[in-house]
């Protein structure tokens, strides 16, 4: 088991669209009988439109400064399961910010990735060729993740629950 911090989630969840935080987050949070929360949700939230409309009408430099204020609140005062979106991390701060967290990295390979997201709709860093952008994506990132990571969990032909069974045993050590 790893400590909680003593401020900040339980457990954060980094990994690259298409890897199951979400899906994984909320089963990992009603286990604990805690919060879900997932930094993309809370960037729409407060912009009042959709992370693809922010990429078209703003621009993905405007989304990620909004994101980084989000992660940054998020990770102060959300208590539960945080989920970043899949490009947080590459924000420097982010990844300063969030050592002192359980960040657990769900990865995924290409071939579950590219099942996971189909063709892309509405994930505005995948127009074109989606697979060949999953794969740009996967490859760039995957060593931020990893960086980032106390804990490693593999996805690919894997349930959610069976995914979440692992988070879990790596949040409280097999005790809940």
């Amino acid at each position: 088991m790893i400590p909680a911090p003593a401020v900040g989630p339980r457990v954060v969840l980094v990994g690259p669209m298409g890897a199951g935080k979400t899906t994984v987050g909320r089963l990992v949070a009603e286990q604990l009988g805690v919060a879900f929360a997932d930094t993309d949700v809370l960037v729409e939230e407060a912009a009042g439109r959709t992370v693809s409309d922010l990429f078209v009408e703003e621009g993905e430099a405007h989304f990620r400064r909004l994101e980084r204020a989000t992660v940054e609140a998020a990770l102060a005062e959300h208590r539960g399961v945080l989920s970043l979106g899949g490009g947080a991390v590459l924000d420097p701060a982010t990844q300063a910010d969030l050592a002192p967290h359980l960040v657990v990295f769900l990865r995924v390979g290409l071939t579950d990735a590219v099942k996971r997201v189909g063709l892309g709709t509405g994930r505005p860093l995948l127009l074109g060729n989606v697979r060949a952008r999953v794969k740009q994506l996967l490859d760039e990132r995957a060593p931020v993740y990893e960086g980032v990571a106390r804990v490693v969990v593999d996805t690919d032909d894997r349930t959610p629950a069976e995914v979440a069974a692992e988070v879990l045993t790596a949040v409280t050590g097999g005790e809940r």
